[in-house]
């Protein structure tokens, strides 16, 4: 194993030098190497001068090797029991490889100011096969318009159309993003996972330090034309906070998020919007059918659903906080009397050092908690992670995840009853 792990760094870090060199720069542009750390929205202050269309092709992939175990009130071992019921006993599982998975990006600078980013998923652990995630384009200018107007309103606005990832809540910009898992310092996401790819558009307002942003799309995770008169199907959201970098040593940004729609045409999934799957392969699962989800929570919330997110970042010289409250209620289908609420919380501490901030040693605590089930009975998961990272190059980087989740509180005699895993993630990732 050891070897094959050397052969593999080795491999990447000379495909990856080579690309990088020749990569063209984009303006208004969020990198995917070690420089999209910490990145949230795009910039909208760029020095870059336009000259000409161009385009710019990267990459980003993954490999873990996974060392987790599970158990619940029941056992995986049934070698006392002849006939174990298969929606109740978990899995088997071993230590092993997971699937690699990787990301293809097409970035095009069509005109000053006007971006195009396409990504596409080569290969994940729920889809072998390739497929588009999504893509838009990205006004910072508007230079077909020929008015100074326009052109002094744009120096603080950013228009985003498309197929895309919606810009709800911060947790979204520190995720894994199936191959692209750069930016987070650990190796799983957050337990409710708040991600979805919807089609529409996005405003944004950003001067000194403060953001605003107003977005609406369809609502689905697809386009549709099904539906009745009766089913509106938009979704609005939007942020509002400030980010700003205060002295040499000190940055600090807060923003709070919404997310509503009242009547989706077929179901909602920013919850479940992640078709690319979990980084704990088989944990928590029955041996009658594995979810590619496995470990996340997902509400099922289908037609009606109101999302706050709350996030601070606050960053001194190489020590990092990023925290989370959200809160979230809707309905499991077109039932008015059936309204959950569930909250989650989380916090991170990380601390970044050696030249360039190349090392860092991580802490995460992340808890989901309320109706997790029905609206009588109160429940909650429970999640620690402890990480470490050595950036090799700006574009390859290694974690090493300790991971320990419990399921608490839940039904008697169901899968979660007194369910938990833990153990360790290694995973190797490149971006360029």
């Amino acid at each position: 194993m050891k070897a094959q792990l050397i052969s593999f760094v080795v491999v990447v870090f000379l495909a990856t030098q080579s690309a990088f060199s020749q990569q063209p720069v984009m303006q208004n542009y969020r990198p995917l190497g070690k420089a999209r750390v910490n990145i949230f929205e795009a910039p909208k202050s760029d020095t870059i001068a336009f000259n000409g269309i161009h385009v710019r092709l990267g990459g980003a992939f993954t490999q873990q090797f996974q060392a987790l175990d599970h158990s619940n009130q029941y056992t995986t071992d049934n070698a006392n029991n002849d006939s174990p019921d298969e929606d109740l006993y978990l899995v088997g599982v071993r230590n092993g490889f997971n699937n690699a998975v990787a990301n293809f990006n097409i970035d095009v600078q069509l005109a000053d100011g006007v971006r195009l980013e396409l990504i596409t998923y080569l290969s994940s652990l729920h889809h072998r096969e390739t497929y588009v995630k999504g893509g838009f384009i990205q006004f910072d200018k508007l230079p077909f318009i020929n008015s100074s107007a326009v052109d002094n309103l744009m120096n603080y606005m950013t228009i985003k159309i498309g197929h895309m990832e919606i810009n709800y809540g911060d947790g979204h910009f520190r995720r894994t993003d199936n191959g692209n898992a750069i930016t987070n310092p650990f190796v799983g996401n957050y337990i409710m996972d708040a991600f979805d790819t919807e089609i529409g558009a996005e405003v944004y307002f950003q001067n000194s330090g403060f953001i605003g942003m107003v977005g609406v799309t369809e609502g689905e995770i697809k386009g549709s034309t099904k539906g009745t008169n009766q089913n509106s199907g938009a979704a609005v959201y939007g942020k509002a906070g400030f980010d700003k970098q205060l002295n040499q040593d000190l940055r600090l940004r807060v923003t709070g998020s919404i997310y509503n729609t009242e009547d989706a045409v077929n179901s909602n999934y920013l919850y479940s919007g992640d078709r690319t799957g979990t980084r704990y392969e088989n944990m928590v699962q029955p041996m009658a059918a594995q979810s590619f989800r496995a470990g996340r929570y997902n509400p099922d919330f289908k037609n009606k659903i109101t999302s706050i997110m709350i996030n601070p970042f606050v960053k001194y010289q190489g020590l990092e906080f990023f925290g989370m409250y959200e809160t979230s209620a809707g309905y499991k289908g077109t039932d008015d009397s059936k309204e959950r609420r569930v909250n989650q919380m989380a916090g991170e501490l990380i601390y970044r050092f050696m030249d360039n901030e190349s090392f860092y040693l991580g802490s995460r605590y992340n808890r989901v908690f309320g109706e997790l089930e029905t609206q009588d009975l109160d429940a909650y998961i429970e999640r620690y992670q402890i990480s470490a990272g050595w950036f090799l190059t700006p574009n390859i980087l290694a974690k090493l995840e300790y991971v320990n989740q419990k399921y608490v509180d839940f039904t008697a005699g169901t899968l979660l009853d007194n369910a938990k895993f833990n153990g360790v993630v290694f995973e190797a990732v490149v971006g360029f």
